[in-house]
């Protein structure tokens, strides 16, 4: 990181059933809005946008943007499956460390449909052709299950059979998650579940998942504005928190060859986009307070503690029945009850992450404030596929 850039502003609007909210333009206007209004900034002083959305069509990005104004900036539009709204992030600080633009805004929405995620497009080829052929070839007795379903579900088994997990971890993740939505107003589900109550929901994959294992599709919208140091010096802004590192990581020939479903669910890209950021920003895993992360399923969560090197790879049951994953223990994950609680509306979620972590940092999180939190890491996955990490720092 060559130059100090700095989380300026951020806006989240809650997060909401398909069905119950705005339309994706007005989702994304509001959440823009409210990034201006924290960040002390006008629209007409933003010289880029990064508008990540999954499901919709083009220009979407230009359709929310011009219900806050219409200054004839540069306009991208991002689609990253579920990590968009932290590529959106990634190209909006980029575009800072270029030198091209010193106050850029990066916004995520999506208005989704209710049910399990599904192809758009029948008449064509799959992105997921190569992953759906190793999935059949690794776990062809899931073959009727729901795409991302099959796909975490069999990294998950895969982790108990290596290592010998049991699915009462995936459970306590879960209630964890459970409790610290219950102090998230933004979050969608917040009523408090024990271990029990995740165990006797319906099962999705007997033995292997149950219903409150995955997270709900959702609606909302989020947004980030960076600037540089000299733009904030310039118009008298003092913002509190700055990126310390960032990664973006694509998948390894390893995905197909390893023949291991942990792998085809983007492990080696956390793994090696954490590794990155640790070396960009000088700092530790150990050293990191608060971490908003992709548990899409519980199931990644607990592949991720070991992705992101929390913990060794083998031993995340004993951190969470350590309790090293919640307020008191080594590092508090996933504060804003994460995906599992707070919802996933795909575009928005890795700017809902900058937005919660900003929080964080600036010592503003009330119900979910992690206590003398000063390093935040971010999370963000998606397949087909792209796994991106964020390091935040205090200013």
């Amino acid at each position: 990181m060559t130059q100090q850039i700095l989380v300026a502003g951020v806006g989240m609007i809650p997060f909401v059933k398909p069905g119950a909210s705005a339309p994706y333009f007005e989702m994304g206007a509001q959440a823009i809005r409210l990034a201006l209004a924290d960040a002390g900034l006008y629209y007409d002083q933003v010289q880029q946008a990064y508008a990540g959305y999954v499901y919709g069509d083009s220009t979407c990005g230009q359709r929310a943007l011009y219900e806050v104004g219409m200054s004839g900036i540069p306009v991208f539009n991002v689609n990253n499956n579920c990590s968009t709204g932290s590529s959106a992030l990634y190209l909006a600080r980029q575009a800072i460390a270029s030198g091209m633009a010193d106050c850029v805004l990066a916004v995520g929405f999506e208005q989704m449909q209710a049910g399990a995620l599904g192809a758009f497009w029948p008449d064509r080829p799959s992105s997921f052709a190569k992953f759906d052929a190793l999935c059949d070839e690794l776990g062809p007795h899931s073959a009727a299950l729901p795409m991302a379903l099959r796909y975490f579900g069999g990294a998950g088994q895969e982790h108990m059979d290596k290592y010998g997990t049991r699915l009462q971890a995936f459970a306590k993740i879960r209630a964890k998650a459970s409790r610290h939505a219950a102090n998230n107003p933004l979050a969608l589900l917040r009523k408090v579940l024990t271990e029990a109550d995740v165990m006797d929901a319906p099962a999705l994959w007997p033995g292997v998942m149950t219903r409150l294992m995955a997270c709900p599709p959702t609606c909302g919208g989020a947004a980030a504005l960076l600037v540089s140091k000299a733009f904030a010096d310039k118009h008298g802004l003092s913002p509190k928190v700055q990126i310390l590192g960032q990664a973006m990581t694509t998948d390894y020939p390893s995905t197909f060859e390893s023949k291991s479903m942990i792998d085809l669910v983007g492990f080696q890209m956390t793994e090696r986009a954490a590794r990155a950021v640790y070396a960009q920003a000088g700092v530790g895993p150990d050293e990191v307070d608060v971490c908003e992360l992709h548990d899409c399923f519980a199931h990644n969560e607990l592949l991720t503690y070991e992705g992101l090197g929390l913990c060794p790879v083998g031993e995340a049951e004993r951190f969470v029945n350590d309790g090293d994953n919640t307020y008191g223990g080594k590092i508090v994950i996933n504060p804003s009850g994460g995906l599992l609680s707070k919802g996933h509306p795909l575009g928005a979620t890795g700017l809902a992450q900058c937005y919660e972590l900003t929080r964080q940092l600036r010592g503003r999180a009330e119900g979910t404030q992690v206590p003398g939190a000063r390093i935040a890491l971010q999370h963000n996955l998606g397949l087909g596929g792209a796994a991106v990490v964020t390091m935040y720092g205090q200013a």
